[in-house]
């Protein structure tokens, strides 16, 4: 089978980079994690601090055992899929595999592509750059909306409208922006009680 068919089917996928580190943010934060960074994304945010990642091949293909071969070196058992935006791919042989093996199974996307796989906790972390797939909003357990301009309280409140009542949800300052509006997101937040604050502790504490 050709590379870009195995691609397309998701038993192959452009691999920008995995390692195992600690969870720096959102509901999991603290916990150990087998991060599977996919190359490739189409959404473009102009603060992201993983362009590199944008551009699907320049990154090895490779299968999804050995992604979970990879997987499998490390004690931990939670794996966060994430990208690049990770949905642009059929991720259901790559997730069903993991399961096979044990692994909690959870991913970061901006929605923007149909959903697939099986997960354990879906974080939604729409932008402004590319419109959410419906697909995502019954799907999501955490809405994490960051804030890099006033207007994203209003786009954060947009999409709370449209997740299931459970969702979590979580405002996290950019990080280039997080003296400019870690103050504005706490007071947002002691009036709508219902979102919490989101901060990338691996950036504080220097976790790779």
């Amino acid at each position: 089978m050709e590379i870009k068919q195995a691609v397309g089917k998701g038993i192959k996928l452009p691999v920008m980079e995995a390692f195992y580190t600690i969870q720096g943010e959102g509901t999991f934060t603290g916990h150990p994690a087998y991060f599977i960074r996919l190359g490739g994304c189409d959404v473009g945010c102009v603060w992201c601090d993983v362009k590199e990642s944008w551009e699907a091949g320049k990154w090895p293909v490779q299968s999804v055992e050995e992604i979970v071969e990879g997987a499998l070196q490390y004690p931990g058992k939670l794996v966060v899929i994430t990208g690049g935006e990770p949905l642009m791919y059929d991720l259901g042989p790559l997730t069903a595999l993991l399961k096979e093996k044990g692994f909690t199974i959870n991913i970061e996307t901006s929605g923007a592509h149909p959903f697939s796989g099986q997960f354990d906790w879906v974080c939604f972390s729409p932008k402004k750059f590319k419109e959410p797939h419906p697909s995502i909003f019954e799907k999501a357990n955490e809405l994490k909306v960051i804030v890099f301009h006033k207007s994203d309280f209003a786009f954060a409140e947009k999409h709370a409208a449209k997740v299931q009542p459970a969702c979590r949800k979580l405002l996290q300052p950019e990080w280039s922006k997080a003296e400019r509006y870690t103050g504005e997101i706490i007071d947002y937040i002691k009036k709508h009680p219902d979102w919490n604050i989101s901060l990338q502790t691996h950036k504080f504490m220097d976790i790779p």
